[in-house]
């Protein structure tokens, strides 16, 4: 029996939760486009896409600003409802950097001592993690560069990554005033073993691309530098070519030595002069598309979220409350790491005196301004501090904060 006679509606809805007001092409930004599906033989396929979110923030090693942030929310919502698309690929530009987390400078000038303000941005921070997880398409993390602190925690949230032998991977909130609660103290121990977890959660050690291929971090390690005549030459500043040495696992431990200093020269000359191909990169990128192209998308997707689930269990846990410790600590700790950071031009050190800040705590002195004076850089030069505007902060100088409160008095009455 037909059923002509149910009443239907046959008009495609749109289900875009977001217009294209949060991307762009100028860093720093989010840039979102959709390329054409292409078969192995490079045919492209009609009426079928894959989405390319970029962080566009190279001169920050595409660190991500609060509108960055927003655009890549909603890059991954429209993505995830968009019919025609098969996978998404989240990357940044250039051949130095996938992320290395929040943009410091923001933190330092703008949401450090804010506190509200910061709990405020990290409510898209976590929505940001949520979008990935969340994402109705499978996501490749193709890792162009350092995937570092807040970088490496949204890379994490990814189902697949293909990197470059370039990159390298780590955290730096313990050295900078945070901690990696952003997802990789959630993310890793379902990636590495405990001990190795920890380890990479508190050391601020980088580890390279071959040690996290080794430690089943990452799916792919791929070369993208060529020698004379040509041909892909494996990232010569890690040992590739070497398992064990004295008893000890040296395959992707960095070289030392003169051996390093060449090759750092090499690899350095290579980037600067834009010698670099990420073609084989690029082709597993679409080998891996075209394999889930030819799944059933329900069947695929239900798949992967049941491994996502296992991630995302630890995150909706916790999320929550750590935003409220991250807002807390923008009024200490983070202050004086990401301040120290953001003005290493000035003083010429990029964190604090962590010996004489112990000492400090020892002593039960009080977090106030004399304190983070003691614990922080100096200018290395007055005489840079040219106007009121920049002695209150900005443009690159540091805010009167920074400067004792009789020294700050004489700032203010020279500049006045």
């Amino acid at each position: 029996m037909s059923l002509a006679w149910m009443p239907r509606e046959h008009e495609l809805k749109n289900h875009d939760r977001h217009t294209s007001q949060w991307w762009g092409t100028e860093a720093p930004c989010t840039v979102y486009e959709k390329r054409p599906l292409k078969d192995p033989k490079g045919n492209e396929v009609p009426g079928l896409f894959t989405s390319w979110i970029r962080l566009n923030n190279p001169a920050q090693y595409n660190s991500y600003t609060t509108e960055m942030v927003k655009g890549v929310i909603a890059g991954f919502e429209n993505a995830s409802t968009d019919r025609s698309v098969v996978a998404v690929v989240f990357t940044g530009t250039g051949p130095f950097a996938f992320c290395t987390g929040g943009n410091t400078k923001e933190y330092s000038e703008y949401y450090s001592m804010r506190p509200e303000e910061y709990g405020s941005y990290m409510e898209l921070f976590n929505n940001m993690v949520d979008s990935i997880l969340m994402c109705k398409k499978p996501v490749i993390c193709r890792v162009n560069g350092m995937r570092v602190a807040g970088g490496q925690e949204i890379g994490l949230a990814c189902d697949i990554a293909v990197s470059s032998d370039l990159a390298i991977f780590g955290q730096a909130g313990p050295r900078h005033g945070s901690a990696p609660v952003g997802g990789s103290s959630d993310f890793l121990p379902w990636f590495l073993s405990n001990e190795d977890a920890m380890w990479n959660c508190v050391s601020c050690e980088m580890w390279s691309a071959y040690k996290m291929k080794a430690k089943n971090l990452i799916s792919k390690c791929l070369p993208v530098l060529k020698d004379a005549n040509g041909n892909f030459v494996r990232n010569p500043q890690v040992i590739t070519e070497s398992y064990v040495k004295d008893g000890e696992i040296v395959y992707g431990e960095n070289k030392t030595g003169q051996e390093a200093k060449d090759a750092r020269a090499f690899v350095n000359d290579a980037l600067k002069a834009g010698n670099y191909d990420f073609s084989l990169i690029d082709a597993e990128v679409e080998r891996i598309i075209w394999i889930f192209a030819n799944l059933f998308p329900g069947c695929l997707m239900k798949s992967i979220d049941g491994i996502r689930q296992k991630k995302k269990s630890w995150w909706d846990q916790v999320k929550n409350d750590h935003r409220y410790w991250l807002a807390t600590n923008m009024m200490g700790e983070a202050f004086a790491g990401f301040g120290a950071f953001n003005t290493k031009k000035i003083t010429g050190v990029d964190t604090i005196d962590f010996i004489k800040n112990r000492q400090l705590i020892a002593e039960g002195a009080l977090n106030n301004e004399a304190y983070f004076e003691q614990i922080l850089g100096k200018p290395k030069a007055y005489s840079v501090l040219r106007s009121v505007g920049e002695i209150q902060g900005g443009g690159g100088y540091p805010p009167l904060f920074y400067f004792g409160p009789a020294r700050r008095n004489e700032v203010i009455q020279e500049r006045s």
